[in-house]
């Protein structure tokens, strides 16, 4: 193993604190802050009609190629145990995730689907729960306590058929990695069609995450080919050559597996880097989202409190007056002076011509079907403008403004100090203040 290797194993044990690294502790605080049940981001964001997905504690790298390209035996070297199976037959190879744990332990299917639930859309391809697997180790070289690696099947060409749709899988995963290593070996299966032909689709998305090694045997074949590739002839190709280093058969030729390991470490620095960012995001997301929701609840009840004065009015209106006109034909039937003293003499008159021909009983029945139906269609009016909009209680408006208060006061002030600590592993404590 090289003195690279050695120098950031020693790097990394230096930010060892009770046997969890920096990064690994930043990734699992900032996994806690969204996940926790009582005042996790997720259930604080539901709370106010916002989805969050919580981050990941760890980078997911995907490896694929065509068989015997050295997938496996390159996983068993970075984490310094024999985990993965090497030169397995086609026919019984799978897809399988190897991690990191606290015990030496192998899961089948169901387990893995059951330990990643980001897996789990995986059932909907046929055939594959039965070629997947969990192997869990214990191995904290090279920080692999911060990867995930899912190891695919060996691609080739011809009437080879698997029990599942590989290709389909592979662009699927390719989807949910944050880096897609992919090898090519050197014994003239390099060219496998299969192969060239999910790289150059998961190019179209992908082409940032994807990184390619190969032996240099077959390193000029392998670049004419993939140029000649529609989607792939404007990509600029970095193809280091690696190979798995043994210390009994030294070798003149230039090895750099270590740039596999630096490809590694970025992409854990960046998702640190990019957890951390969208932490802020989110909690600012969630600041908008329940500020919104109070003022619109003060909006409402603003509406609610017109709504009611307007049906208090029409109701008033609905039970007073027809009473009144009521009242005034009974004294005015019974009182001349009366009526002159409210309709005044012309009034009186025209109202006495306008009664002669009729009964005043017949009138006055009349004129108290009128308001009473008046009175009927008031009160109508008067209960549909009484309709609310539903609002929030005093309690859960406090409820809200705790929350709020939460994700300022607590979740930001622990992503700030997250921050200053995974700066503090590069720059001087005098360089964060600037």
């Amino acid at each position: 193993m090289s003195g690279k290797i050695k120098s950031r194993s020693a790097a990394n044990a230096d930010t060892l604190k009770g046997g969890v690294s920096c990064d690994e502790r930043i990734l699992r605080d900032c996994h806690q802050l969204y996940t926790d049940p009582d005042s996790g981001l997720i259930s604080i964001a539901e709370s106010v009609g916002v989805k969050l997905l919580p981050p990941r504690k760890k980078i997911t790298v995907l490896l694929m190629g065509n068989h015997s390209a050295g997938k496996s035996s390159f996983i068993n070297w970075y984490v310094e145990e024999h985990i993965q199976r090497t030169g397995v037959a086609i026919e019984t190879q799978g897809f399988s995730v190897v991690t990191s744990g606290r015990k030496r332990e192998s899961l089948t299917g169901n387990a893995t689907l059951h330990l990643y639930p980001h897996f789990k859309p995986l059932e909907e391809f046929r055939g594959v729960s039965e070629y997947l697997s969990t192997e869990i180790c214990t191995s904290r070289q090279k920080r692999f306590s911060l990867v995930t690696f899912v190891d695919s099947p060996g691609l080739v060409d011809g009437d080879m058929k698997y029990p599942f749709d590989v290709d389909d899988i592979i662009l699927w995963l390719g989807d949910l990695c944050d880096l897609i290593l992919v090898f090519f070996d050197p014994m003239g299966q390099a060219l496998c069609k299969r192969t060239l032909n999910i790289v150059e689709s998961l190019n179209e998305k992908h082409g940032d995450r994807l990184r390619f090694y190969l032996s240099k045997r077959v390193m000029m074949q392998i670049v004419q080919e993939l140029c000649k590739r529609p989607g792939l002839n404007k990509c600029g190709f970095d193809m280091p050559t690696i190979y798995i280093p043994n210390p009994n058969k030294p070798s003149r030729c230039v090895n750099q597996v270590e740039e596999v390991c630096r490809t590694i470490e970025k992409t854990i620095n960046q998702t640190v880097q990019n957890t951390l960012n969208s932490l802020e995001k989110d909690c600012e997301l969630i600041n908008d989202a329940v500020t919104d929701t109070l003022i619109n609840d003060r909006l409402t009840g603003s509406i609610n409190r017109r709504a009611r004065c307007k049906s208090c009015f029409l109701t008033l209106l609905g039970f007073s007056i027809p009473f009144a006109l009521m009242a005034l034909l009974v004294l005015g039937a019974a009182s001349q002076e009366l009526l002159e003293l409210v309709l005044g003499r012309q009034g009186t008159d025209m109202l006495s011509l306008y009664l002669v021909s009729f009964n005043l009983s017949t009138v006055i029945l009349n004129g108290c079907i009128g308001l009473v139906l008046l009175s009927f269609i008031l009160l109508i009016v008067a209960h549909f403008s009484f309709r609310t909009q539903p609002t929030l209680s005093g309690k859960q408006k406090r409820q809200l403004q705790e929350k709020l208060e939460y994700v300022q006061d607590v979740v930001k002030t622990k992503k700030k100090k997250l921050y200053e600590e995974y700066l503090r592993q590069s720059v001087s404590e005098q360089d964060i203040g600037l």
